[in-house]
């Protein structure tokens, strides 16, 4: 096997335990990468701003983060790659999410700005998970602004009404989206051309690292993309069945130090030390 020379690593479920914690045996391993010139990078599905803190706590703050799945790829205030979604598509796509479900809330994300028509119990929810505060304004004026690139939309209501709307969206009807569901509850929307596999080549070529010296880590089928292409794609203890089974290395699960282990193991062992 190569010696891993880049690591990317999904958060929620990942590198977070069940109380929403950075495993703190991660963070005393950070230091160890640092000085073999390792870059740990997070991807998640989050914001900007919803990844900061996280990146600050594990002291990898300096290094690029993957936003949006991919959407947006930054290192502080510049931005590296992004893909932002096609503003005539998604007008569209809009107009028939409210003519289906005028119930759904619908949040736009573009950079680390979160906009809203309305606040609701559903961006009430979400701003007590990630800690960020919405700004209110008319749907048609976040659409009506050329300037703005939007990365990502997600689409919150009832669980019955949220699936309901996902059988009766017609990917067919818009070739530039893709539209998936990240909850029961949650319908996450970027261009069709995002995801975490993406991500990890934009992020190996501007590190200049090839694919098999990566190593990528994830719990969920989101990460299944970026698990495959890796030279070693490592899957959660506690991620499904179904993601075990296409990983290279399944470690223990996020209650249990997975990724720490997984570094452990195949990136710093005892002899390098």
């Amino acid at each position: 096997m190569s010696s891993i020379r880049l690591i990317v690593s999904d958060i929620d479920g990942t590198i977070l335990d069940q109380q929403h914690q950075v495993d703190p045996d991660l963070i005393e391993l950070i230091p160890q990468l640092q000085e073999k010139k390792i870059p740990f990078i997070l991807a998640s599905a989050r914001s900007p701003i919803g990844i900061a803190p996280i990146a600050r706590r594990l002291g990898v703050h300096q290094e690029p983060i993957a936003c949006y799945n991919g959407a947006l790829i930054v290192k502080g205030e510049e931005i590296l790659f992004e893909h932002s979604l096609k503003k005539d598509e998604i007008r569209t796509f809009l107009h028939r999410v409210e003519e289906l479900d005028p119930s759904i809330s619908i949040n736009c994300y573009s950079g680390a700005v979160w906009f809203n028509s309305r606040e609701d119990q559903w961006t009430q929810v979400e701003a007590s998970i990630t800690g960020e505060t919405p700004q209110i304004q008319p749907l048609s004026q976040t659409l009506s602004d050329d300037a703005l690139h939007l990365h990502k939309l997600l689409l919150i209501g009832e669980t019955q009404n949220i699936q309901e709307l996902y059988q009766k969206l017609d990917p067919q009807e818009f070739p530039q989206t893709a539209f998936y569901l990240s909850k029961e509850n949650y319908l996450e929307v970027t261009a069709k051309s995002v995801s975490k596999r993406d991500a990890v080549l934009e992020l190996a070529a501007y590190y200049q690292v090839p694919l098999e010296q990566v190593m990528t880590i994830g719990d969920h089928f989101n990460d299944l993309p970026m698990i495959r292409l890796a030279g070693l794609g490592v899957a959660m203890g506690n991620a499904p069945e179904a993601v075990q089974k296409e990983a290279q290395v399944v470690t223990t699960s996020n209650q249990e130090h997975g990724v720490a282990q997984a570094i452990q193991e195949y990136v710093l062992p005892p002899s390098n030390k």
